[in-house]
């Protein structure tokens, strides 16, 4: 079933074709090449280091290798990858914090760390101050930030992602944007 260049197959065709044995990879790859940019940049801004993201990301598609067999489509697929990406994201921040003998602050301030590390860093930048604003938010709130800012996530949807009421979701991005309000104007 050959598409015409540029059209793209809708993921109900896609689950279709992964549970066929004779297009199961073929299936995978295009769900890999249709969602990893997005994917990737979600882990990125959590993760922040290049690095450290695309491992993030290589576990997140061997999860989904291993249980999209198993998924029952109660959600959309982007809800379901965004699900398994935001866990492996908490599970390696986590990691991280456990193989540290930091203390939690010590361990969060090694995000901005990582960020002033940057070879392309320039505090002057609104861009750079903005990222390193949302380093400083406690992990839950810098993930429905960046949800809501960058990946213009509905807050219906982002409940499913995070299994989390909308109107914690909603209190989080408010107390999230005036903290980054308050760290822009400050710094």
């Amino acid at each position: 079933m050959k598409m015409p260049m540029g059209v793209t197959i809708h993921d109900a065709e896609l689950l279709i074709q992964f549970r066929s044995p004779d297009t199961k990879e073929k299936a995978f790859t295009a769900i890999i090449k249709k969602y990893q940019e997005k994917l990737y940049w979600h882990i990125r801004r959590m993760v922040v280091d290049h690095e450290d993201a695309n491992d993030v990301l290589q576990n997140v598609f061997i999860r989904v290798w291993n249980g999209l067999e198993n998924f029952r489509e109660d959600s959309q697929l982007y809800t379901w990858l965004y699900r398994i990406a935001t866990n492996e994201c908490l599970s390696f921040l986590d990691q991280q914090k456990r193989k540290s003998t930091l203390t939690l602050d010590e361990s969060e301030s090694g995000l901005s760390n990582k960020l002033i590390a940057d070879k392309h860093f320039d505090p002057n930048k609104l861009e750079w101050k903005l990222q390193l604003a949302i380093q400083q938010l406690p992990e839950k709130q810098r993930l429905v930030f960046n949800l809501r800012y960058y990946d213009e996530m509905p807050y219906e949807e982002m409940s499913r992602v995070l299994d989390t009421s909308e109107g914690a979701l909603k209190a989080s991005y408010h107390h999230a944007v005036k903290k980054i309000e308050d760290y822009i104007l400050n710094h």
